[in-house]
């Protein structure tokens, strides 16, 4: 369950979503954070680049590994504006993280995506636990989805 304290996590993740919108690539924000609460790290969507895998979870799972020992990483949580994609998913369990808290699942941004007319991506968006089981994964978080939503929905409007 997502408690109230960590609802400023998610509200942050809504607000990288939005700095990676305005700098014009996909609306993806992400936090980790320390088993104190601390924020780690931070990182939004960097797809724009050219290079598909700069994912904010993915960087989130590259510099915890180069910073934090296992048991740190085993402590901490991910917070992200969107289920992580199977890529992502794998990087989380490969470095050993803890548990992810997400705003809105895989499923719910495909259905969006199709009312929207975008074409499917080149990888199945599944579960993280069906890549990923025994990662803690709590989400969606319903106060917040419809924000994330928007913001898809002014990428892929300003795209068309």
């Amino acid at each position: 369950m997502v408690s109230e304290a960590e609802l400023p996590y998610l509200h942050r993740c809504v607000e990288l979503a939005a700095e990676a919108l305005e700098a014009g690539d996909e609306p993806f924000g992400s936090v980790l954070a320390g088993a104190d609460g601390a924020v780690l790290a931070e990182d939004h969507n960097r797809v724009a680049s050219g290079d598909r895998t700069r994912h904010p979870e993915f960087e989130l799972a590259r510099w915890a590994a180069e910073r934090m020992s296992p048991e740190r990483r085993a402590a901490a949580t991910v917070y992200t504006s969107g289920e992580h994609c199977p890529m992502c998913a794998a990087a989380h369990a490969w470095v050993g993280l803890g548990r992810i808290v997400y705003v809105a699942s895989s499923e719910q941004l495909g259905s969006w995506l199709a009312e929207l007319g975008v074409p499917a991506p080149p990888v199945r968006a599944l579960p993280v636990n069906d890549v990923a089981p025994g990662v803690a994964v709590e989400g969606p978080v319903p106060e917040l989805t419809e924000e994330i939503r928007e913001l898809h929905r002014r990428f892929h409007r300003a795209r068309n």
